[in-house]
Formats: C-alpha cells, sequence, structure tokens
C-alpha cells in the first residue's frame, strides 16, 4: 500500500490576491533581523519596487541581482559574503531568483562548498536546516516558490543541472500576487506558463500519481485553461487571468513535489546542463511532440487518464484528447514562442539523449522517441 502513498509540504503561509506585495513590508517589520534581498534586475526597475522601496530598504542590509539559473560558484561566494550577517532572505523574481535564493538560504547554514550536496554529484547529504524565507514569484511557471528544491545551474565546469532538496527548502512564505505579472513581454509569460502546465501535466500522467495528487493537478490545470488565452489582456479578463495562472503554478509546484515530473523534464533537465535556454520554452517545444506521442498511445493508464482529463477541460468532444490540447494551445497562445528559435549541434543532442530519462512517466520512452521529441523541437545541425 505505500506505493500509493502521497506526501504533501508547502508553505507555512500563503498570501494570495492582488495587491499582495503590499504585506510585505509589514511581514518584514512585525520581526525585525538581518534581511537580503534578492531579485532581478527588472524587479529594481519597475512600478512595484518604486513603491515599496521606502519601507523595504527600512528592514534589508543588501541585495544581491540575480539575472540567471545560479552556478554552485556563485552560490559559494554569496555564501561567503552573507555568513554571519544574514538571518533572513527575502527572493523577488522568476524561477532563477527564487531558487538563488533557496540555495543561498541553505547553503549559508551547510559548511561545505555547494556542489558537495548537489544531487546526482554530490557526496554530502543535506541537512534539515535553512534560512527563513520569503518568496514573492513575479512570473507564474516554476513554482518554486513551494517547492522543496532548489535547482543549481553549472553550464561550464561540471556541466550538471541539479537541486539541492529538502522538506525545509520549501520558503516559510510564499506572496502571490498576480499584479506582478503586469507589463511582462508575452514570450515570458508564455513560457512560463507553459513550463507550470508542464509540472501539472506530467504530475497528473506521473506513475507516481494517484487520487490525491491527480486532483491537485487537476485544479491546476482547469486553472491554467482559464488563463492561457487572456494573460497579456489590460482588461478584468486579463486579471482573471493573471490570477488563475498564479495559482496554476503553485499548485504545479505542490504537484511536481507530490507526485514528481516525466519525460519532458527528464530530457530538459539534461539540455539545462549545457544551453542557456529558457526552461519554460524548452518544456513546451518537447511539449507538442510528447502530445503527439501520447496521441497513438496504447497504454491503458495513459488512454483512461487522457480520456478522463479531457471532459473536465473542454466541453467539445475528441477523439483524440492529446491532439485536440496540443491544437488548442497553440491556437491560444498569445505568442507561438515554439517556432524558429535556436538549434541544436548532433554532439549537443547526443550528449543530452545519453543522460536523459522518462523519470516518473507510465511508458519507459526509448532512446528512438527522446530522439524524435528533440529533433521536431529544435533544428539539429551538423
Amino acid at each position: 500500500m505505500s506505493e500509493n502513498l502521497s506526501e504533501l509540504y508547502s508553505n507555512q503561509r500563503t498570501l494570495f490576491g492582488r495587491g499582495s506585495l503590499d504585506k510585505l513590508v509589514p511581514l518584514l517589520a512585525a520581526r525585525s533581523q538581518p534581511t537580503l534581498l534578492f531579485c532581478g534586475q527588472s524587479f529594481l526597475q519597475g512600478p512595484a519596487y518604486a513603491r515599496l522601496k521606502a519601507g523595504l530598504n527600512d528592514h534589508i542590509i543588501g541585495y544581491e541581482i540575480v539575472s540567471h539559473e545560479a552556478s554552485p560558484a556563485e552560490i559559494d561566494s554569496w555564501v561567503s559574503r552573507w555568513r554571519g550577517h544574514v538571518d533572513r532572505v527575502v527572493a523577488i523574481g522568476g524561477g532563477s531568483v527564487l531558487d538563488a535564493a533557496k540555495a543561498f538560504s541553505a547553503m549559508i547554514q551547510h559548511p561545505l562548498p555547494t556542489a558537495r550536496y548537489l544531487e546526482k554529484v554530490g557526496d554530502s547529504a543535506v541537512q534539515p536546516i535553512t534560512l527563513p524565507l520569503i518568496a514573492v514569484p513575479t512570473t507564474a511557471g516554476t513554482g518554486s516558490e513551494v517547492t522543496q528544491n532548489a535547482v543549481v545551474t553549472d553550464q561550464q565546469d561540471i556541466q550538471i543541472k541539479a537541486s539541492l532538496r529538502h522538506p525545509v527548502f520549501v520558503p516559510e512564505v510564499a506572496i502571490l500576487d498576480p499584479d506582478l505579472l503586469k507589463g511582462a513581454p508575452d514570450s515570458v509569460l508564455a513560457t512560463c506558463g507553459i513550463d507550470a502546465f508542464t509540472h501539472l501535466f506530467e504530475a497528473y500522467l506521473s506513475s507516481k500519481g494517484n487520487l490525491f495528487t491527480r486532483q491537485l493537478a487537476l485544479t491546476g490545470l482547469r486553472q491554467f485553461i482559464q488563463a492561457w488565452p487572456a494573460l497579456n489582456r489590460e482588461d478584468t479578463t486579463g486579471d482573471a487571468a493573471r490570477e488563475a495562472m498564479m495559482m496554476a503554478s503553485w499548485l504545479g509546484g505542490v504537484s511536481l513535489s507530490s507526485a514528481g515530473l516525466g519525460v519532458i523534464h527528464g530530457i530538459a533537465g539534461e539540455l539545462g546542463a549545457i544551453k542557456p535556454f529558457h526552461h519554460g520554452e524548452v518544456c513546451g517545444r518537447l511539449l507538442f511532440p510528447f502530445l503527439d506521442l501520447l496521441s497513438d498511445s496504447d497504454h491503458p493508464l495513459q488512454r483512461k487518464l487522457m480520456a478522463e482529463l479531457h471532459p473536465q477541460l473542454f466541453s467539445a468532444a475528441t477523439d483524440s484528447p492529446a491532439q485536440f490540447l496540443k491544437q488548442w494551445l497553440q491556437q491560444q497562445a498569445i505568442t507561438p514562442f515554439w517556432q524558429e528559435g535556436p538549434s541544436l549541434s548532433q554532439a549537443e543532442a547526443e550528449w543530452i539523449l545519453a543522460r536523459a530519462n522518462s523519470k516518473n512517466s507510465l511508458v519507459n520512452y526509448s532512446r528512438e522517441q527522446m530522439q524524435m521529441m528533440i529533433a521536431q523541437a529544435w533544428h539539429i545541425t551538423a
């Protein structure tokens, strides 16, 4: 029976709703501690920071700007700079910012370099200790504000994209303010949104899934379907869409933590070790050939789950839920992020294939099937 067991870890406190960012400064003031801010450059240049700046600066002792997925060396340098000076962390930004802050918050409490604790390559177990962290996502996609893992990427030295992972690494507080999505470029809204979808969808189809995890994922998928066509609208429909996507993203984080992910992330994680492509776009590009595989699947549980999913999301009948979903996603996208774009060399594709896996997919996908997914997602050069 234990194989059907689910575990749910989430924030101790979650504030949700338009304008909820205004709760941040009172939250910091309620318990005075030396606090470090992690953020992106775009946040510092935006209207939310301009509004909060005076109050926020009373409570932070400094900030670190994150522009990409953090490497072990970068995390170690932050730890070296701030160890002994910081008791709390605030992270305001996209998934890379939140993951960097989560990694820092944990590693500042650990004695060894970051790489020693990394999944796949580390030789030391993480300990259940981290600084308190308040996570404020400014994108809706990764769900990092509620996950147990901090993604660390090194594309130069050890060529690895892996996680630091422990239940205590879930941020203590998440502030989910959909208004922070306003004004984001269409490409960011779409590629982050499809990342949230992939988390929910792969968790729904996971071999580790059960009634509990699938109902969580299904709730998020319904919110995603409502949100996807209207993310960039500047009216009440757009406001509702951004709220729905923020919820879908959070539920995606919960779902992936509870049920795991599948072959899309089994490929995307390895690609991310060598190429600086946007993770959400990578997942979205791989999603469409995966849906082609799914439409041809004769796996009984996959077919059953897709047949049950379709009427929960759409009113129109179909003989092929996977093809219907693929066409709907492409037709309703606010930008065709899967078109054109970067290429992969044959050597890079081979490197990825040698390391990719099906993770928690119900089907163990062959090298040929994964090769097809990559070849349909990117132009492969000699």
